[in-house]
């Protein structure tokens, strides 16, 4: 697997491409792209940090793997490319937006402007196979992505970690809650939204924290 990374995430996650689990990741990777369907395309694996490098990032938002379906996965969590229809659990984060802060539902589900705004979007595994959910858990990419998470918080200050149900929740532990804003809320899926997430008025209270650290604020609207 060729590692094009975006240049201070290559410099700052080095350590991890010489470990033994990453040697066994990229292994594993390469042969699955050449023997099966593989989401996301090769070139996106690592869009999340290509579009937002280190020292850019403000806010982190973190989900499980990427949407396995023909054409959604395109390296961003939660996002799909632009004439995709948004899957359920954006459009509940699009309703709550909406109730939060005033925006109108957008019509497209690409969150790319996020990403350039210094939003990380990343999904704790980068890969999975078509149709098979979690396909790619457990293989090495949990590590790579939970280093990438400590470093943030260890060399970063006043970040928001945006934590959307039970798996994001357990990522606390890598992060200095002294540090950095925490938010957490149950997950934006139509089976767990109505118990939290809707409501929980995350956008606001990231915009009213980056305020007042001077980091400016969010433009949520992707319309």
């Amino acid at each position: 697997m060729n590692i094009k990374l975006e240049k201070s995430w290559k410099n700052i996650l080095s350590d991890e491409f010489s470990k033994e689990y990453f040697q066994k990741l990229t292994t594993f990777v390469k042969s699955q792209y050449t023997q099966k369907t593989i989401f996301p395309h090769p070139k996106n694996i690592f869009r999340a940090f290509n579009q937002c490098p280190f020292d850019m990032v403000r806010v982190i938002i973190i989900g499980q793997d990427p949407y396995h379906g023909d054409g959604q996965a395109h390296g961003l969590c939660f996002s799909v490319p632009k004439n995709i229809k948004a899957p359920p659990s954006l459009v509940n984060i699009y309703k709550e937006i909406a109730q939060d802060i005033g925006i109108e539902m957008p019509t497209s589900g690409n969150l790319n402007s996020w990403s350039k705004q210094g939003i990380l979007l990343l999904n704790a595994t980068l890969t999975v196979e078509a149709h098979i959910a979690g396909s790619h858990q457990n293989k090495g990419w949990e590590k790579f992505t939970d280093s990438a998470i400590k470093l943030l918080s260890n060399k970063r200050d006043n970040l928001v970690f945006l934590l959307w149900g039970a798996y994001a929740h357990k990522k606390s532990d890598l992060i200095d809650e002294k540090k950095h804003l925490i938010l957490k809320a149950p997950h934006p899926s139509p089976l767990s939204a109505h118990r939290g997430f809707l409501g929980c008025r995350h956008f606001s209270k990231t915009n009213k924290f980056l305020a007042s650290k001077n980091l400016g604020e969010i433009n949520w609207d992707i319309n």
